[in-house]
């Protein structure tokens, strides 16, 4: 990765915009027609999220679910406003495998227009619910290759029983889509132990593992000029939030170390450098074509010849 090895690494910090309710752990339980009638907590955790950041000086993506750019319009401008990156975490954040193509078209059309309109900049990435883009559901690649998004960062390259595409690329790579379309892709951060991957500094696996062991990602990362990426959602700084009576599998995966999640954060905030997606891609076009002229965050977003340079050429 160029230019990474003559400064600090920058990683990539990532915010999937939701509420607690919404969560695919508990949509067994919380039907989406009853969303309205739960005390909406996304707004202020989503803030002081925005806050923390502010503090560390860090700029993310925010992946916002359509339904909360809705209802919180000015959450989403806010975002804008501070610096950060918006981008799309479908609208009704249901699993993709559970779609067909003309509904998760419709989804993500949905959902991208609420965000753009809310917060006034242009959509380029996407991030499946769940990270639920598995095999037998590639050709979500090919829609949003189609209209017009830039990256993705939904495959998982791990063995879970919700999500994951075994033996995919663990770092960037372009995804050659089957309409001949090219969509860059970007999986959260794994450490490969015995043969395996295992998933790390993101989520759950950040808030319940060990702080070494996420650590020891960063640093496995750095020695390869390889960049983390690191994702969350607001409802993980929220102990506080109204619990729901779920499986025991989902409560545990939920409810864990909530209480620990801030503190974890800003350990990982004062530790390292991080960047949005956009940012990334701008350096890489800027890599693979050093005469073009490209923007390196939001504003006129990434310069749109640079971006299909990159497409092609990685």
């Amino acid at each position: 990765m160029t230019g990474l090895s003559q400064q600090r690494t920058a990683h990539i910090l990532s915010v999937d915009v939701e509420d607690y309710f919404q969560v695919e752990a508990f949509a067994d339980v919380v039907p989406r027609s009853g969303w309205d009638q739960w005390p909406s907590r996304v707004e202020s955790n989503t803030l002081r999220m925005l806050d923390l950041f502010d503090q560390h000086s860090a700029k993310a993506t925010f992946f916002f679910v359509g339904w909360v750019a809705d209802r919180f319009p000015r959450l989403v401008r806010e975002t804008v406003d501070r610096g950060h990156e918006i981008a799309c975490h479908s609208y009704w954040h249901r699993t993709i495998y559970s779609l067909d193509p003309a509904e998760f078209r419709k989804d993500t059309r949905r959902a991208r227009r609420a965000i753009e309109d809310a917060g006034g900049a242009q959509v380029f990435g996407y991030r499946a619910p769940s990270w639920s883009i598995t095999r037998d559901c590639l050709w979500a690649l090919d829609i949003l290759a189609e209209e017009g998004f830039t990256y993705d960062s939904s495959i998982y390259p791990i063995r879970h029983d919700l999500y994951g595409v075994p033996g995919a690329e663990r770092f960037p790579y372009t995804h050659s889509c089957a309409n001949g379309l090219k969509l860059r892709e970007f999986p959260p951060a794994t450490l490969r132990l015995l043969n395996q991957n295992l998933p790390v500094a993101g989520g759950g696996y950040l808030r319940i593992f060990p702080s070494a062991y996420n650590e020891l990602a960063f640093r496995a990362f750095e020695r390869k000029q390889q960049r983390v990426v690191v994702y969350m959602h607001p409802w993980e700084i929220d102990p506080e939030q109204p619990r729901i009576e779920g499986k025991l599998k989902s409560r545990f995966r939920h409810y864990t170390n909530l209480n620990r999640m801030q503190e974890k954060l800003s350990a990982v905030l004062t530790r390292h450098r991080f960047q949005p997606f956009v940012d990334v891609l701008a350096e890489e076009a800027l890599a693979h074509s050093p005469s073009k002229q490209t923007e390196t965050f939001m504003g006129e977003a990434v310069a749109e010849t640079a971006v299909q340079e990159v497409g092609g050429n990685l």
